[in-house]
């Protein structure tokens, strides 16, 4: 069993900037495939970001590119996506998800919320325009 427990949101300014982290305990972490999802009021769960176990891959939503980066310290069991320029319409909830790589292709599934098996409670994140 893998936990997850996500930190750093808040309310930030139009353009501003957070950091979000993402704790994971229970197993090795490095043979995890990590993603970020979010969900706005009212919207469905939408992809955000991924990363591979090693960190060597890492894929964006169109919206985030070149904004958003996702990246991942396997010494410290953490995966964090930094955010910056941030637009109100990135305001959401932001949820970390895992799963263990071998399970498939990031490139195939990466972005599929209903591959993941882990799910953290999820970090408000705020933008006041």
């Amino acid at each position: 069993q893998v936990q997850l427990v996500e930190s750093g949101g808040g309310l930030v300014q139009t353009g501003g900037s957070l950091r979000l982290a993402c704790a994971a305990s229970g197993r090795t972490f490095s043979n995890y495939r990590m993603g970020w999802f979010r969900q706005a009021p009212g919207k469905e769960r939408e992809f955000v970001a991924a990363i591979s176990g090693t960190g060597s891959i890492t894929l964006y939503t169109d919206s985030v590119k070149g904004r958003f980066t996702i990246s991942r310290d396997n010494a410290k069991n953490t995966v964090y996506l930094q955010m910056n320029s941030l637009k109100f319409e990135d305001t959401a909830v932001y949820l970390c998800a895992g799963v263990r790589s071998s399970k498939g292709s990031i490139y195939v599934s990466g972005h599929r919320d209903s591959e993941y098996d882990y799910w953290g409670q999820g970090t408000q994140v705020t933008v006041s325009s």
